[in-house]
This record gives C-alpha cells, sequence and structure tokens, in this order.
C-alpha cells in the first residue's frame, strides 16, 4: 500500500496554508494566511475563491459540521467553524458567508472541532483554556484553565470526553465535573497534534520530540515512532481507523493503525501543518507551508485468499493473480474503489455508487447492484452471504446479489463499527454496542430480527472484540469474546434454558480468529499461539477442554501481534512492525468436525487410531459430546 502525490507546480496561496477541510468526497476547502478561502473541485481540476477574511483575521484551524448529522436541515450541514488569531471563531456558510463571530478566547484560538453529533463545539486557546460551545455560538462550560498553550484537541468516541495536549502532557477531561480527569507524560518536547478515532478508539499524538505515538483510550502507549528529522506538525485517522497520515516538513507518511509505515512520501511542501481524510477515506489532503495544498490517494491496497491475490492498482483498476497458474486478469470499475473483502470465494468491492460481486471462477461477469447510501464503511463476508455497513444501517445481501435483510441498532452510529465489533455467520450477524460494551446484540440473519426474546447477551465488564464461529446448524452456533481483562469467553448465541451461559476458555488473549471451515478457534494467548481444536467441549467438561488444545511457542511474532485470517488449517499473522507470518495447524482436527458434521463416526475413529499428533482420546471425547 502506497500514497500517489498532487501537486501543483504553481501554489495557488500566496502564504502557507493553515488548515484544509473536506466538503465531499471531490470538493476542499483551504485557508491560509495570505487571507482567502479558496474551493478545489478534484473533478475538473478548478479552484475558485469563496471569500476573503479581513487583513487582520488568520486562520487556523477548520472544521466542517458533521455530515451524518442535520441532513434535514441543510443549511446546518453546510457550515464550518473557523478559529483565526484574533481570538475569534466564525461559523461561515459553504457560499463563504460569515453567518457568526464569537470573542472565544485571549490571543489566539488554535483549535475547534464539532462533536459527532454536531450538538457541541469546543475550542482550545493560546490562553490555556478549554471551552465548550453550542453549534449556535453561545458558551457552555470552561472545562479547563491552564498557564500553557493548548496547540490541539479533538473528542472522545462518545462526544463525552475531551482530548487536548499540556507541553509534553496528554490530558482527557471528561465533560462531567465529578468524573476523574486521566492524565499522562507524553513526548519529550511539546505535543503539537493529537486524534482520537472512534472507531478503534485509539489516540495519535505527535511532537516536538520529532515523534509520533499511538496510544489506547486507558493512556498505555502501543506504539512510538523512531524519532524523524524535523518536528511531527500533523497527524490525522482514516474515517475507518485502520490507516493514519502523518505530516513534516516535507514528509508525508502513509501508517497502518498499529503504527508501522506503509510508505513516505517526500514532496516539496514545507511543512504539513494540517491532514484531513476525505469522507470515503481514500484520499488525504494536506496543508502545506509553502502555500501548496497536497493531494495523496491510497492506492496498491492487497487481499488474498487461498490462491488469489488482488491489487488495487489505480483508484479504479484492480489487478487479480492467480498464483497457481499466474494468470492475471484487469477488472475496472466506473467509479473510485472504496471497499473490497475477498473471502468464501467472492471479492466484494464497493464503489461511491455501486457494489461489484466477482466469483473467483468467473471473472468477467460480475454482478452489480446500486448502493442505498454510497458510503461503504464495513464489509464482512461468510459463506452464504455478506454484510455491508451502508450509512446508518447494516444491510446482508446473498452473493446474487439479492437483498435478504436489514439490521439496525436503535441509537446506534453504525459508521463507526469495524470487523471487531461485527462478526457474520451464515445465521447470525452479532453486534457490540458501542454505548455500552457489555452489550452484544444478536440478530437473525435472514430475517434481521433480533434472536430470541430480543435482549442482548450482557458480559459482566466491557467486552473488546467478538467473532461467531462458521461451521455447523444455527441452533449450535456460538460466540467468541474477548474482554477488557483480555480473558476469552465462549458462549451460546440461541438461549439454551432459561440463560445464555457464557465460559471462559482462555486468558491474556491478544488476538482472536475462527477457521472459516470448521469450529477450530485460534488465538494468541500470553505469547503462545493456542489452538482451540474443540471450544464447545467446555460446557461439557472444562478439564476436558485442555486436551482439545495446542499451543506452540509465539514470541517470534513480537510484540502486538494480530491474526488476519484463519483459512483451512493456514492462519496468517500480522507482526508488529507490518511483515505477515503464515504458520499451519493440524488438517486432521478439521477433518475429524467434517466426520463427525456427516455423522461417519467409523471414519472418526480410524482417523483417531492412525493419527499420533491428534490423540484418539480426543476423538473419543468428540464421540461422547457431539452424540
Amino acid at each position: 500500500m502506497r500514497l500517489k502525490t498532487s501537486l501543483l507546480k504553481e501554489p495557488k496561496h500566496k502564504e502557507l496554508v493553515s488548515c484544509v477541510g473536506w466538503t465531499s468526497v471531490d470538493e476542499l476547502y483551504s485557508c491560509s494566511d495570505d487571507h482567502q478561502i479558496l474551493k478545489w473541485n478534484l473533478l475538473n481540476g478548478e479552484t475558485s475563491l469563496i471569500v476573503k477574511l479581513p487583513d487582520d483575521t488568520y486562520p487556523i484551524d477548520l472544521h466542517w459540521f458533521p455530515r451524518n448529522v442535520g441532513s434535514k436541515k441543510q443549511g446546518q450541514s453546510d457550515m464550518f467553524a473557523l478559529t483565526s488569531s484574533d481570538g475569534k471563531f466564525h461559523l461561515i456558510s459553504k457560499i463563504g458567508r460569515i453567518e457568526k463571530s464569537v470573542e472565544a478566547h485571549s490571543g489566539a484560538v488554535l483549535a475547534g472541532r464539532w462533536n459527532y453529533d454536531g450538538t457541541a463545539l469546543v475550542t482550545a486557546g493560546e490562553d490555556g483554556h478549554i471551552k465548550i460551545w453550542s453549534k449556535s455560538g453561545m458558551l457552555r462550560s470552561t472545562l479547563a484553565q491552564n498557564g500553557l498553550p493548548v496547540y490541539s484537541v479533538a473528542w472522545g468516541p462518545d462526544s463525552e470526553k475531551v482530548l487536548y495536549p499540556l507541553g509534553k502532557q496528554l490530558i482527557i477531561k471528561p465533560l462531567q465535573p465529578s468524573s476523574k480527569v486521566l492524565q499522562w507524560k507524553a513526548h519529550d518536547g511539546v505535543i503539537l497534534k493529537v486524534d482520537w478515532n472512534p472507531v478503534n478508539d485509539l489516540i495519535l499524538s505527535a511532537g516536538e520530540d520529532c515523534k509520533y505515538k499511538v496510544w489506547d483510550s486507558y493512556g498505555r502507549a502501543l506504539y512510538s515512532s523512531p524519532s524523524h528529522e524535523y518536528p511531527i506538525t500533523s497527524v490525522s485517522w482514516a474515517p475507518d481507523g485502520e490507516l493514519f497520515a502523518v505530516g513534516s516538513f516535507h514528509t508525508l507518511r502513509l501508517c497502518d493503525k498499529t503504527g508501522w509505515s506503509y510508505a513516505l512520501e517526500k514532496p516539496t511542501t514545507g511543512s504539513i501543518f494540517s491532514l484531513t481524510w476525505s469522507i470515503d477515506g481514500t484520499q488525504v489532503a494536506g496543508a502545506c507551508g509553502n502555500g501548496h495544498v497536497i493531494f495523496a490517494h491510497v492506492i496498491e491496497q492487497h487481499w488474498e485468499w487461498k490462491n488469489f491475490e488482488v491489487t488495487l492498482t489505480k483508484r479504479r483498476a484492480m489487478q487479480v493473480r492467480n498464483v497457481i497458474n499466474d494468470a492475471v486478469d484487469l477488472l475496472e470499475f466506473r467509479d473510485r474503489v472504496i471497499k473490497a473483502s475477498l473471502k468464501y470465494g467472492h471479492l466484494v468491492v464497493s464503489t461511491s455508487l455501486q457494489c461489484y460481486v466477482f466469483s473467483t471462477k468467473n471473472w468477467n461477469t460480475p454482478l452489480i447492484f446500486d448502493l442505498k447510501e454510497g458510503t461503504v464503511s464495513l464489509i464482512l463476508q461468510c459463506e452464504r452471504h455478506f454484510l455491508l455497513v451502508d450509512g446508518g444501517s447494516l444491510f446482508l445481501y446473498s452473493y446474487e446479489g439479492r437483498l435478504i435483510s436489514s439490521s439496525k441498532v436503535p441509537g446506534m452510529r453504525a459508521d463507526i463499527l469495524n470487523a471487531q465489533t461485527v462478526s457474520l455467520s451464515n445465521d447470525t450477524i452479532a453486534i457490540k454496542d458501542k454505548t455500552d460494551e457489555k452489550l452484544i446484540y444478536l440478530f437473525d440473519a435472514l430475517s434481521g430480527k433480533p434472536l430470541g426474546d430480543g435482549k442482548p447477551l450482557t458480559h459482566k465488564i466491557e467486552v473488546v472484540e467478538i467473532a461467531l464461529d462458521q461451521g455447523g446448524p444455527a441452533n449450535e452456533r456460538k460466540i467468541a469474546f474477548v474482554d477488557k481483562n483480555r480473558d476469552l469467553y465462549i458462549s451460546t448465541v440461541r438461549k439454551l434454558g432459561k440463560e445464555q451461559r457464557a465460559v471462559k476458555i482462555g486468558s491474556m488473549v491478544h488476538t482472536l480468529a475462527w477457521s472459516d471451515v470448521s469450529n477450530i478457534l485460534c488465538g494468541i494467548q500470553d505469547s503462545r499461539f493456542t489452538v482451540w481444536h474443540y471450544p464447545s467441549v467446555a460446557y461439557v467438561d472444562k478439564e476436558l477442554l485442555q486436551k482439545t488444545i495446542t499451543e506452540k511457542d509465539g514470541s517470534e511474532y513480537s510484540k502486538s501481534p494480530q491474526i488476519v485470517s484463519f483459512v483451512g488449517n493456514r492462519v496468517t499473522i500480522r507482526k508488529s512492525d507490518g511483515s505477515l507470518v503464515h504458520t499451519n495447524i493440524s488438517p486432521y482436527p478439521a477433518i475429524i468436525h467434517d466426520y463427525i458434521t456427516a455423522a461417519k463416526w467409523g471414519e472418526a475413529v480410524r482417523l483417531c487410531r492412525f493419527v499420533k499428533t491428534f490423540p484418539s482420546s480426543s476423538c473419543n471425547l468428540f464421540l461422547k459430546t457431539d452424540p
């Protein structure tokens, strides 16, 4: 994966560009010290002047009103907040009319951000104050008063907390006065920029110590970059939380959410003071110190499944390679590719207007249908169908393009869901609640209705990651989940008797995945790679569970590895430096699962007796617990 950058030969602004903001996927506004606000149209390449600010107004930060809010009130959504050096912030319409100017701080207003539901604006000033304003510009509260300038600010995912830097410290301040404030030393120099992603709940910080860092929401360090040549002046999360961009002097870097770098570009930009991603997450724009605005598109994304490799070669083209016979197919699309997924013999590609479904048996004739919203943020696949998170709802489609069902959790923002908080099987959809993370909602895939009495599965503490198994009948469906303590539990999806019973089967589990063909679970448990060949036996006898587990040393995977896929008997793991490692597990447990599903008990017993690496006692365990 890398960035394809574009810069004009001559800058459109005469002075440094301080901030940029997308209005749509093909339109951007930029503000500069030359007092001009320009509109960039990427479709026709035209640039037009929106408004010229007064000579004493130097813009510093720009943030558009959230697009997913206020669509009924178009005037409100077509408005942005602009902070400036004269101590004011301005509410400006899309056509350039200054609707309101508010005296906000003593000295420059260094940052301003709308919360996710558009009900409040937070500003940070040179005077060290953090203030909360209504969407009409009325002061609600002064959240903090500090003795140092606050250079950046970001809302927490629930819009109930605010993150800001203070010198070398990072501070998370809840809006509730009685709540505990979290503060920690984050850098060895002044922190210049922060960002907090609502999807993965991770924090970015960058500072004058020439480093960028990734933190979780408890202040624990997940990644610290090597020291760069110059201070890091900007960081920004992609909307889906999978990538982030880093800007410095003559430097633009594309990084994975775990911190390691995909690509490094060295454009002639001066310092990049601000970075912002387009709504679909396919391109990033930067405000440059030499008057330029830089645009960068993400290309060469890569997907693998069995013997197929798919690469996004251009914004509207993919290349498919079959590694067995080296056959190559070129797939072209009418619009820009936003999301793609390759599993279970199908490639699902979402563009800004349509969804394409390709079969790995025939790449020439895809099935094409129009999207409801055109803002797909997640694609999940299982054997029989696939799930699109599009706008505010979840849509389940068959591979023939037929809409099967639509699910929606009341009060939940669907655009912040990811593969760790949503899981799909042939008969069930599981969604972790973002507002109360102890709850897991379970839906019937075919009808889209809640399972059973409609009550969610409730755990005693917050759940971090969920995963549904893929094999077996619907009434035996299991869900595995990891909680905040990193304990691994397995639970039935459908109630057996009066309750759903969750059983703990592991601890210190950092990542997990189910096999795509059988109900075998793998995970990395306290630096050991662990495979639960038959996790359901925990409901029969926990002592027997240990007989169905195989472990091997996982220290070679280094710190914070992630399981990327579990296809057949091959597990792919991404190390913390971004490299991929493949490991194979024994194929015999999956064969025994198949024999038992088909009630071929004789063949299962003979296999257990034949294969010494999978003891016959384990086979007898299967036979006893699967009558």
